[in-house]
Formats: C-alpha cells, structure tokens, sequence
C-alpha cells in the first residue's frame, strides 16, 4: 500500500480542480491533523515483554469527532493507517454523518498471540491513547484483526483510567456492554441497500443481477447470504485459501455451513474451484470485492466482465484499474458509499450510547436503509449532472463540498 495516500491524494486533487476548490481548503484536506505513533509493552506469556508499535491518525474533524477502526494485521503501516484515515474523512461526509475521519492499528499477527496476550496487547493500545480518543474527540471502532471483544477490553480499559463507564469512546461492541443490535451486519445490509438502489437506478432486473463475492468475512459474508435470501443468484464466492463457482447459483445456506465444517468454502459441492484472481474475471453482473486493496489492478482491468463492481473492501480497485473500467462502460460503486453502512450504524451505536437509550432492531436497520438511500440519491445525482459513470468522483465532490462548506463557516 506505498502509494495508496499518494493515489487518494490525486483523487482529491482531481476532484478539486473539477470543483475549483480554493486553495486553502485543499491544502488543509491534503494533510491529516495529527500522526500519532506508540510504543507498547506487552508481557508475553513466555515472561519475556515484547514491544509493538501502535498508530493513530486523526485525519480532520471538521464535521465532528475523529471516527475509525482500528486494525490488527502484520502489513499495518503508517502509510495505510493514514490513507485509511482518509477515506474515512469522505465516507462519514457522503453519508451526511457529524463524524470526521481517523484510523488506528498495530503491525501484529494476532494467529501468533494466545487470548490473554491479545487482551494485553488491546489494554496496551488503549493506555497508550487514552488522552487521545474519547467520545467527543476520537471513537474507535472494528476493522481488519479486530472484533466486538477487543473493543470491549478498549472500552474498559479507558474507562478504567477515566474513572466512569464510558460505551461510547468505542463502537462495535457486544450487545452486553452497550453495543447496538444490528452493528454486526451493517456494512453488508448497508451495501445490500446501495446494490439495489443501483440496480433500481439502471433499471436492471433481479434475475439479470448474477454476483461474485470475493471475500467471506464478516462484510462479504453477510452481503452474500442477504443478497441470497432476498433472491438473488450468488454465483461465486471466496475466502483467503480459494473460491467457488457455479454458473447457475450456489446454495449460500449450504455454503456457509461447510465454510464452518471446514473452514474454508474451497471444495463445496456442485461447484467449481476457482482462485481469488479467477473469480474478478467470471462472467457475472455484478462483482463485490469484500476484501483486500488493490485487487483490481491494471494487469486484470481488462478482463473483467462484470457490468457493476461494488466495493465493499476499502481501495479494492486502483486509480489506473478505474479508468479503464469506465471506458469499458463498468459502473463503480465507490467504498465511501457501497461500505458505509459500518459507520453509519456506528455513529448509531453512539447516539444509543450517548443518550442511554437503546433501538430495536427494526429501527436500526429501517434507519440504516434511510441514511444510505439519501447518500446513495446525492451522489448519483451529482453523477448525473456531470453526464458521465464516474461515480467516485461525484461521492467524492459531494464529500469535499460537506468539508469545504464546513471549514469556510468555522473559519479555519
């Protein structure tokens, strides 16, 4: 990811220039408010202390405190964190939610570390920003590695050193500690919401709309099995060891229980085996990335046969990869709006938290479908008006327009 914020940097600078932003408010969207970088002791259960190193960047919190997750992987960078932070500044601003942008994480390979070394390491993080977050500065949240258990120990650990329970420095929680119903599947309804709207927008029939989903975590997943019960064809799926196939639909009931029989979806049966990098290029409708960044590149741009991508990773597809698609006539749907149900239903949670009230479950998924129908409206609109299927560059014009209008009326 060396490049990435040098590519959301040009995405921003394009952007920019369509809209003749002044410029000092793109040299202040340009860069992020604050970099922080901790060291953290954690005692291993070998005795011996091993020291990681944590990051935080808060990107701008021109519409409101920094929002964004925090995540655990062994390729976690500052580069990435701080393109992660980013994207998150435009994603909580195309969904019209009073948050601005931030991500966290920790270089670490959490297969390594046994459940208590993994607690300590997540109490170490929090020690270590604890005078940095808080539910009025910075609420973290789930990403890559991290889970609704390792927010529980962040929370408690912070309100420990703050000295009052405090839900709402995070989100992402369990139910039990003041999570909201819901949270765990929004980001795969809230892209279920945008798929259809879209389809609705193109006037394409559900039967014509065969999917691939590339990726079976908690987003890929849920998108799949939602889009599955409502009637739709799911025609591939993958995870991390490999994909499946089968040109007539897979039954995704029957998927999922083999993924937990085996752990993985590779050899279910009446379909065929297909790599991660085969499954981009099958001949379907619609195609989800639900995984890693980058995986639509200039090198696979050109065959791939879907007429609508949909992102439901963050950066899946590359700036150069982009271009190529829309002269090809492929729709796609931007991250910042297709994957925001996650932090819609997070900004969610902590108004619950905040007030001490809890929603069922009707109400949050009805409220869900609402925020990510009114983006989903502004955003091709703005596409519409500029006459072209860019539709990153209208999510993006809508965003800056919220950060720009925001900065000129505070002043800054």
């Amino acid at each position: 990811m060396a490049n990435q914020f040098k590519e959301a940097i040009n995405q921003l600078n394009k952007v920019a220039r369509i809209m003749n932003l002044e410029c000092d408010e793109l040299e202040i969207l340009r860069r992020p408010d604050r970099i922080l970088e901790v060291s953290l002791p954690v005692l291993m259960d070998n005795g011996r202390m091993k020291v990681f190193t944590g990051y935080r960047v808060q990107y701008n919190n021109t519409r409101g405190p920094y929002k964004g997750g925090i995540r655990f992987h062994p390729q976690v960078n500052l580069d990435e964190v701080k393109t992660l932070a980013f994207w998150m500044t435009i994603k909580c601003a195309v969904a019209d939610i009073p948050y601005g942008g931030g991500k966290g994480g920790i270089a670490v390979d959490t297969k390594t570390l046994s459940q208590g070394e993994l607690e300590r390491l997540t109490r170490a993080y929090a020690r270590g920003f604890a005078n940095f977050i808080g539910p009025k500065i910075d609420i973290p949240a789930p990403d890559v590695g991290t889970n609704p258990q390792i927010m529980a120990w962040l929370m408690d650990e912070y309100s420990h050193i703050k000295g009052e329970n405090t839900p709402a420095v995070v989100t992402g929680k369990p139910v039990e500690v003041g999570g909201s119903l819901g949270r765990d599947t929004a980001t795969g309804l809230g892209g279920f919401y945008v798929f259809e709207q879209v389809l609705s927008k193109l006037k394409l029939a559900k039967s014509k709309a065969s999917l691939a989903v590339q990726g079976f975590g908690n987003v890929g997943m849920n998108f799949a099995m939602i889009a599955y019960r409502a009637g739709y064809k799911v025609a591939a799926v993958s995870d991390s060891r490999g994909g499946i196939y089968n040109a007539k639909g897979l039954n995704m009931e029957e998927v999922l229980a083999h993924k937990k029989t085996t752990g993985s979806v590779v050899d279910f049966k009446n379909s065929k085996n297909v790599t991660n990098e085969k499954l981009l290029e099958l001949p379907v409708e619609v195609l989800a990335p639900s995984a890693l960044e980058n995986v639509i590149n200039e090198k696979n741009a050109g065959r791939i046969k879907a007429k609508i991508i949909l992102e439901l990773a963050n950066g899946p597809t590359a700036e150069a990869a982009e271009a190529k698609l829309c002269q090809n006539g492929i729709l796609v749907v931007p991250d910042v709006l297709a994957n925001a149900g996650g932090v819609i239903a997070s900004y969610f949670e902590w108004v619950q938290n905040s007030r001490q009230y809890y929603w069922e479950q009707a109400r949050m998924d009805n409220r869900l479908k609402d925020k990510v129908t009114s983006a989903l409206k502004k955003v091709w609109q703005t596409m519409a008006a500029r006459g072209d299927n860019k539709m990153r560059d209208a999510a993006y014009i809508v965003a800056v327009e919220r950060l720009a209008a925001s900065l000129r009326i505070r002043g800054i």
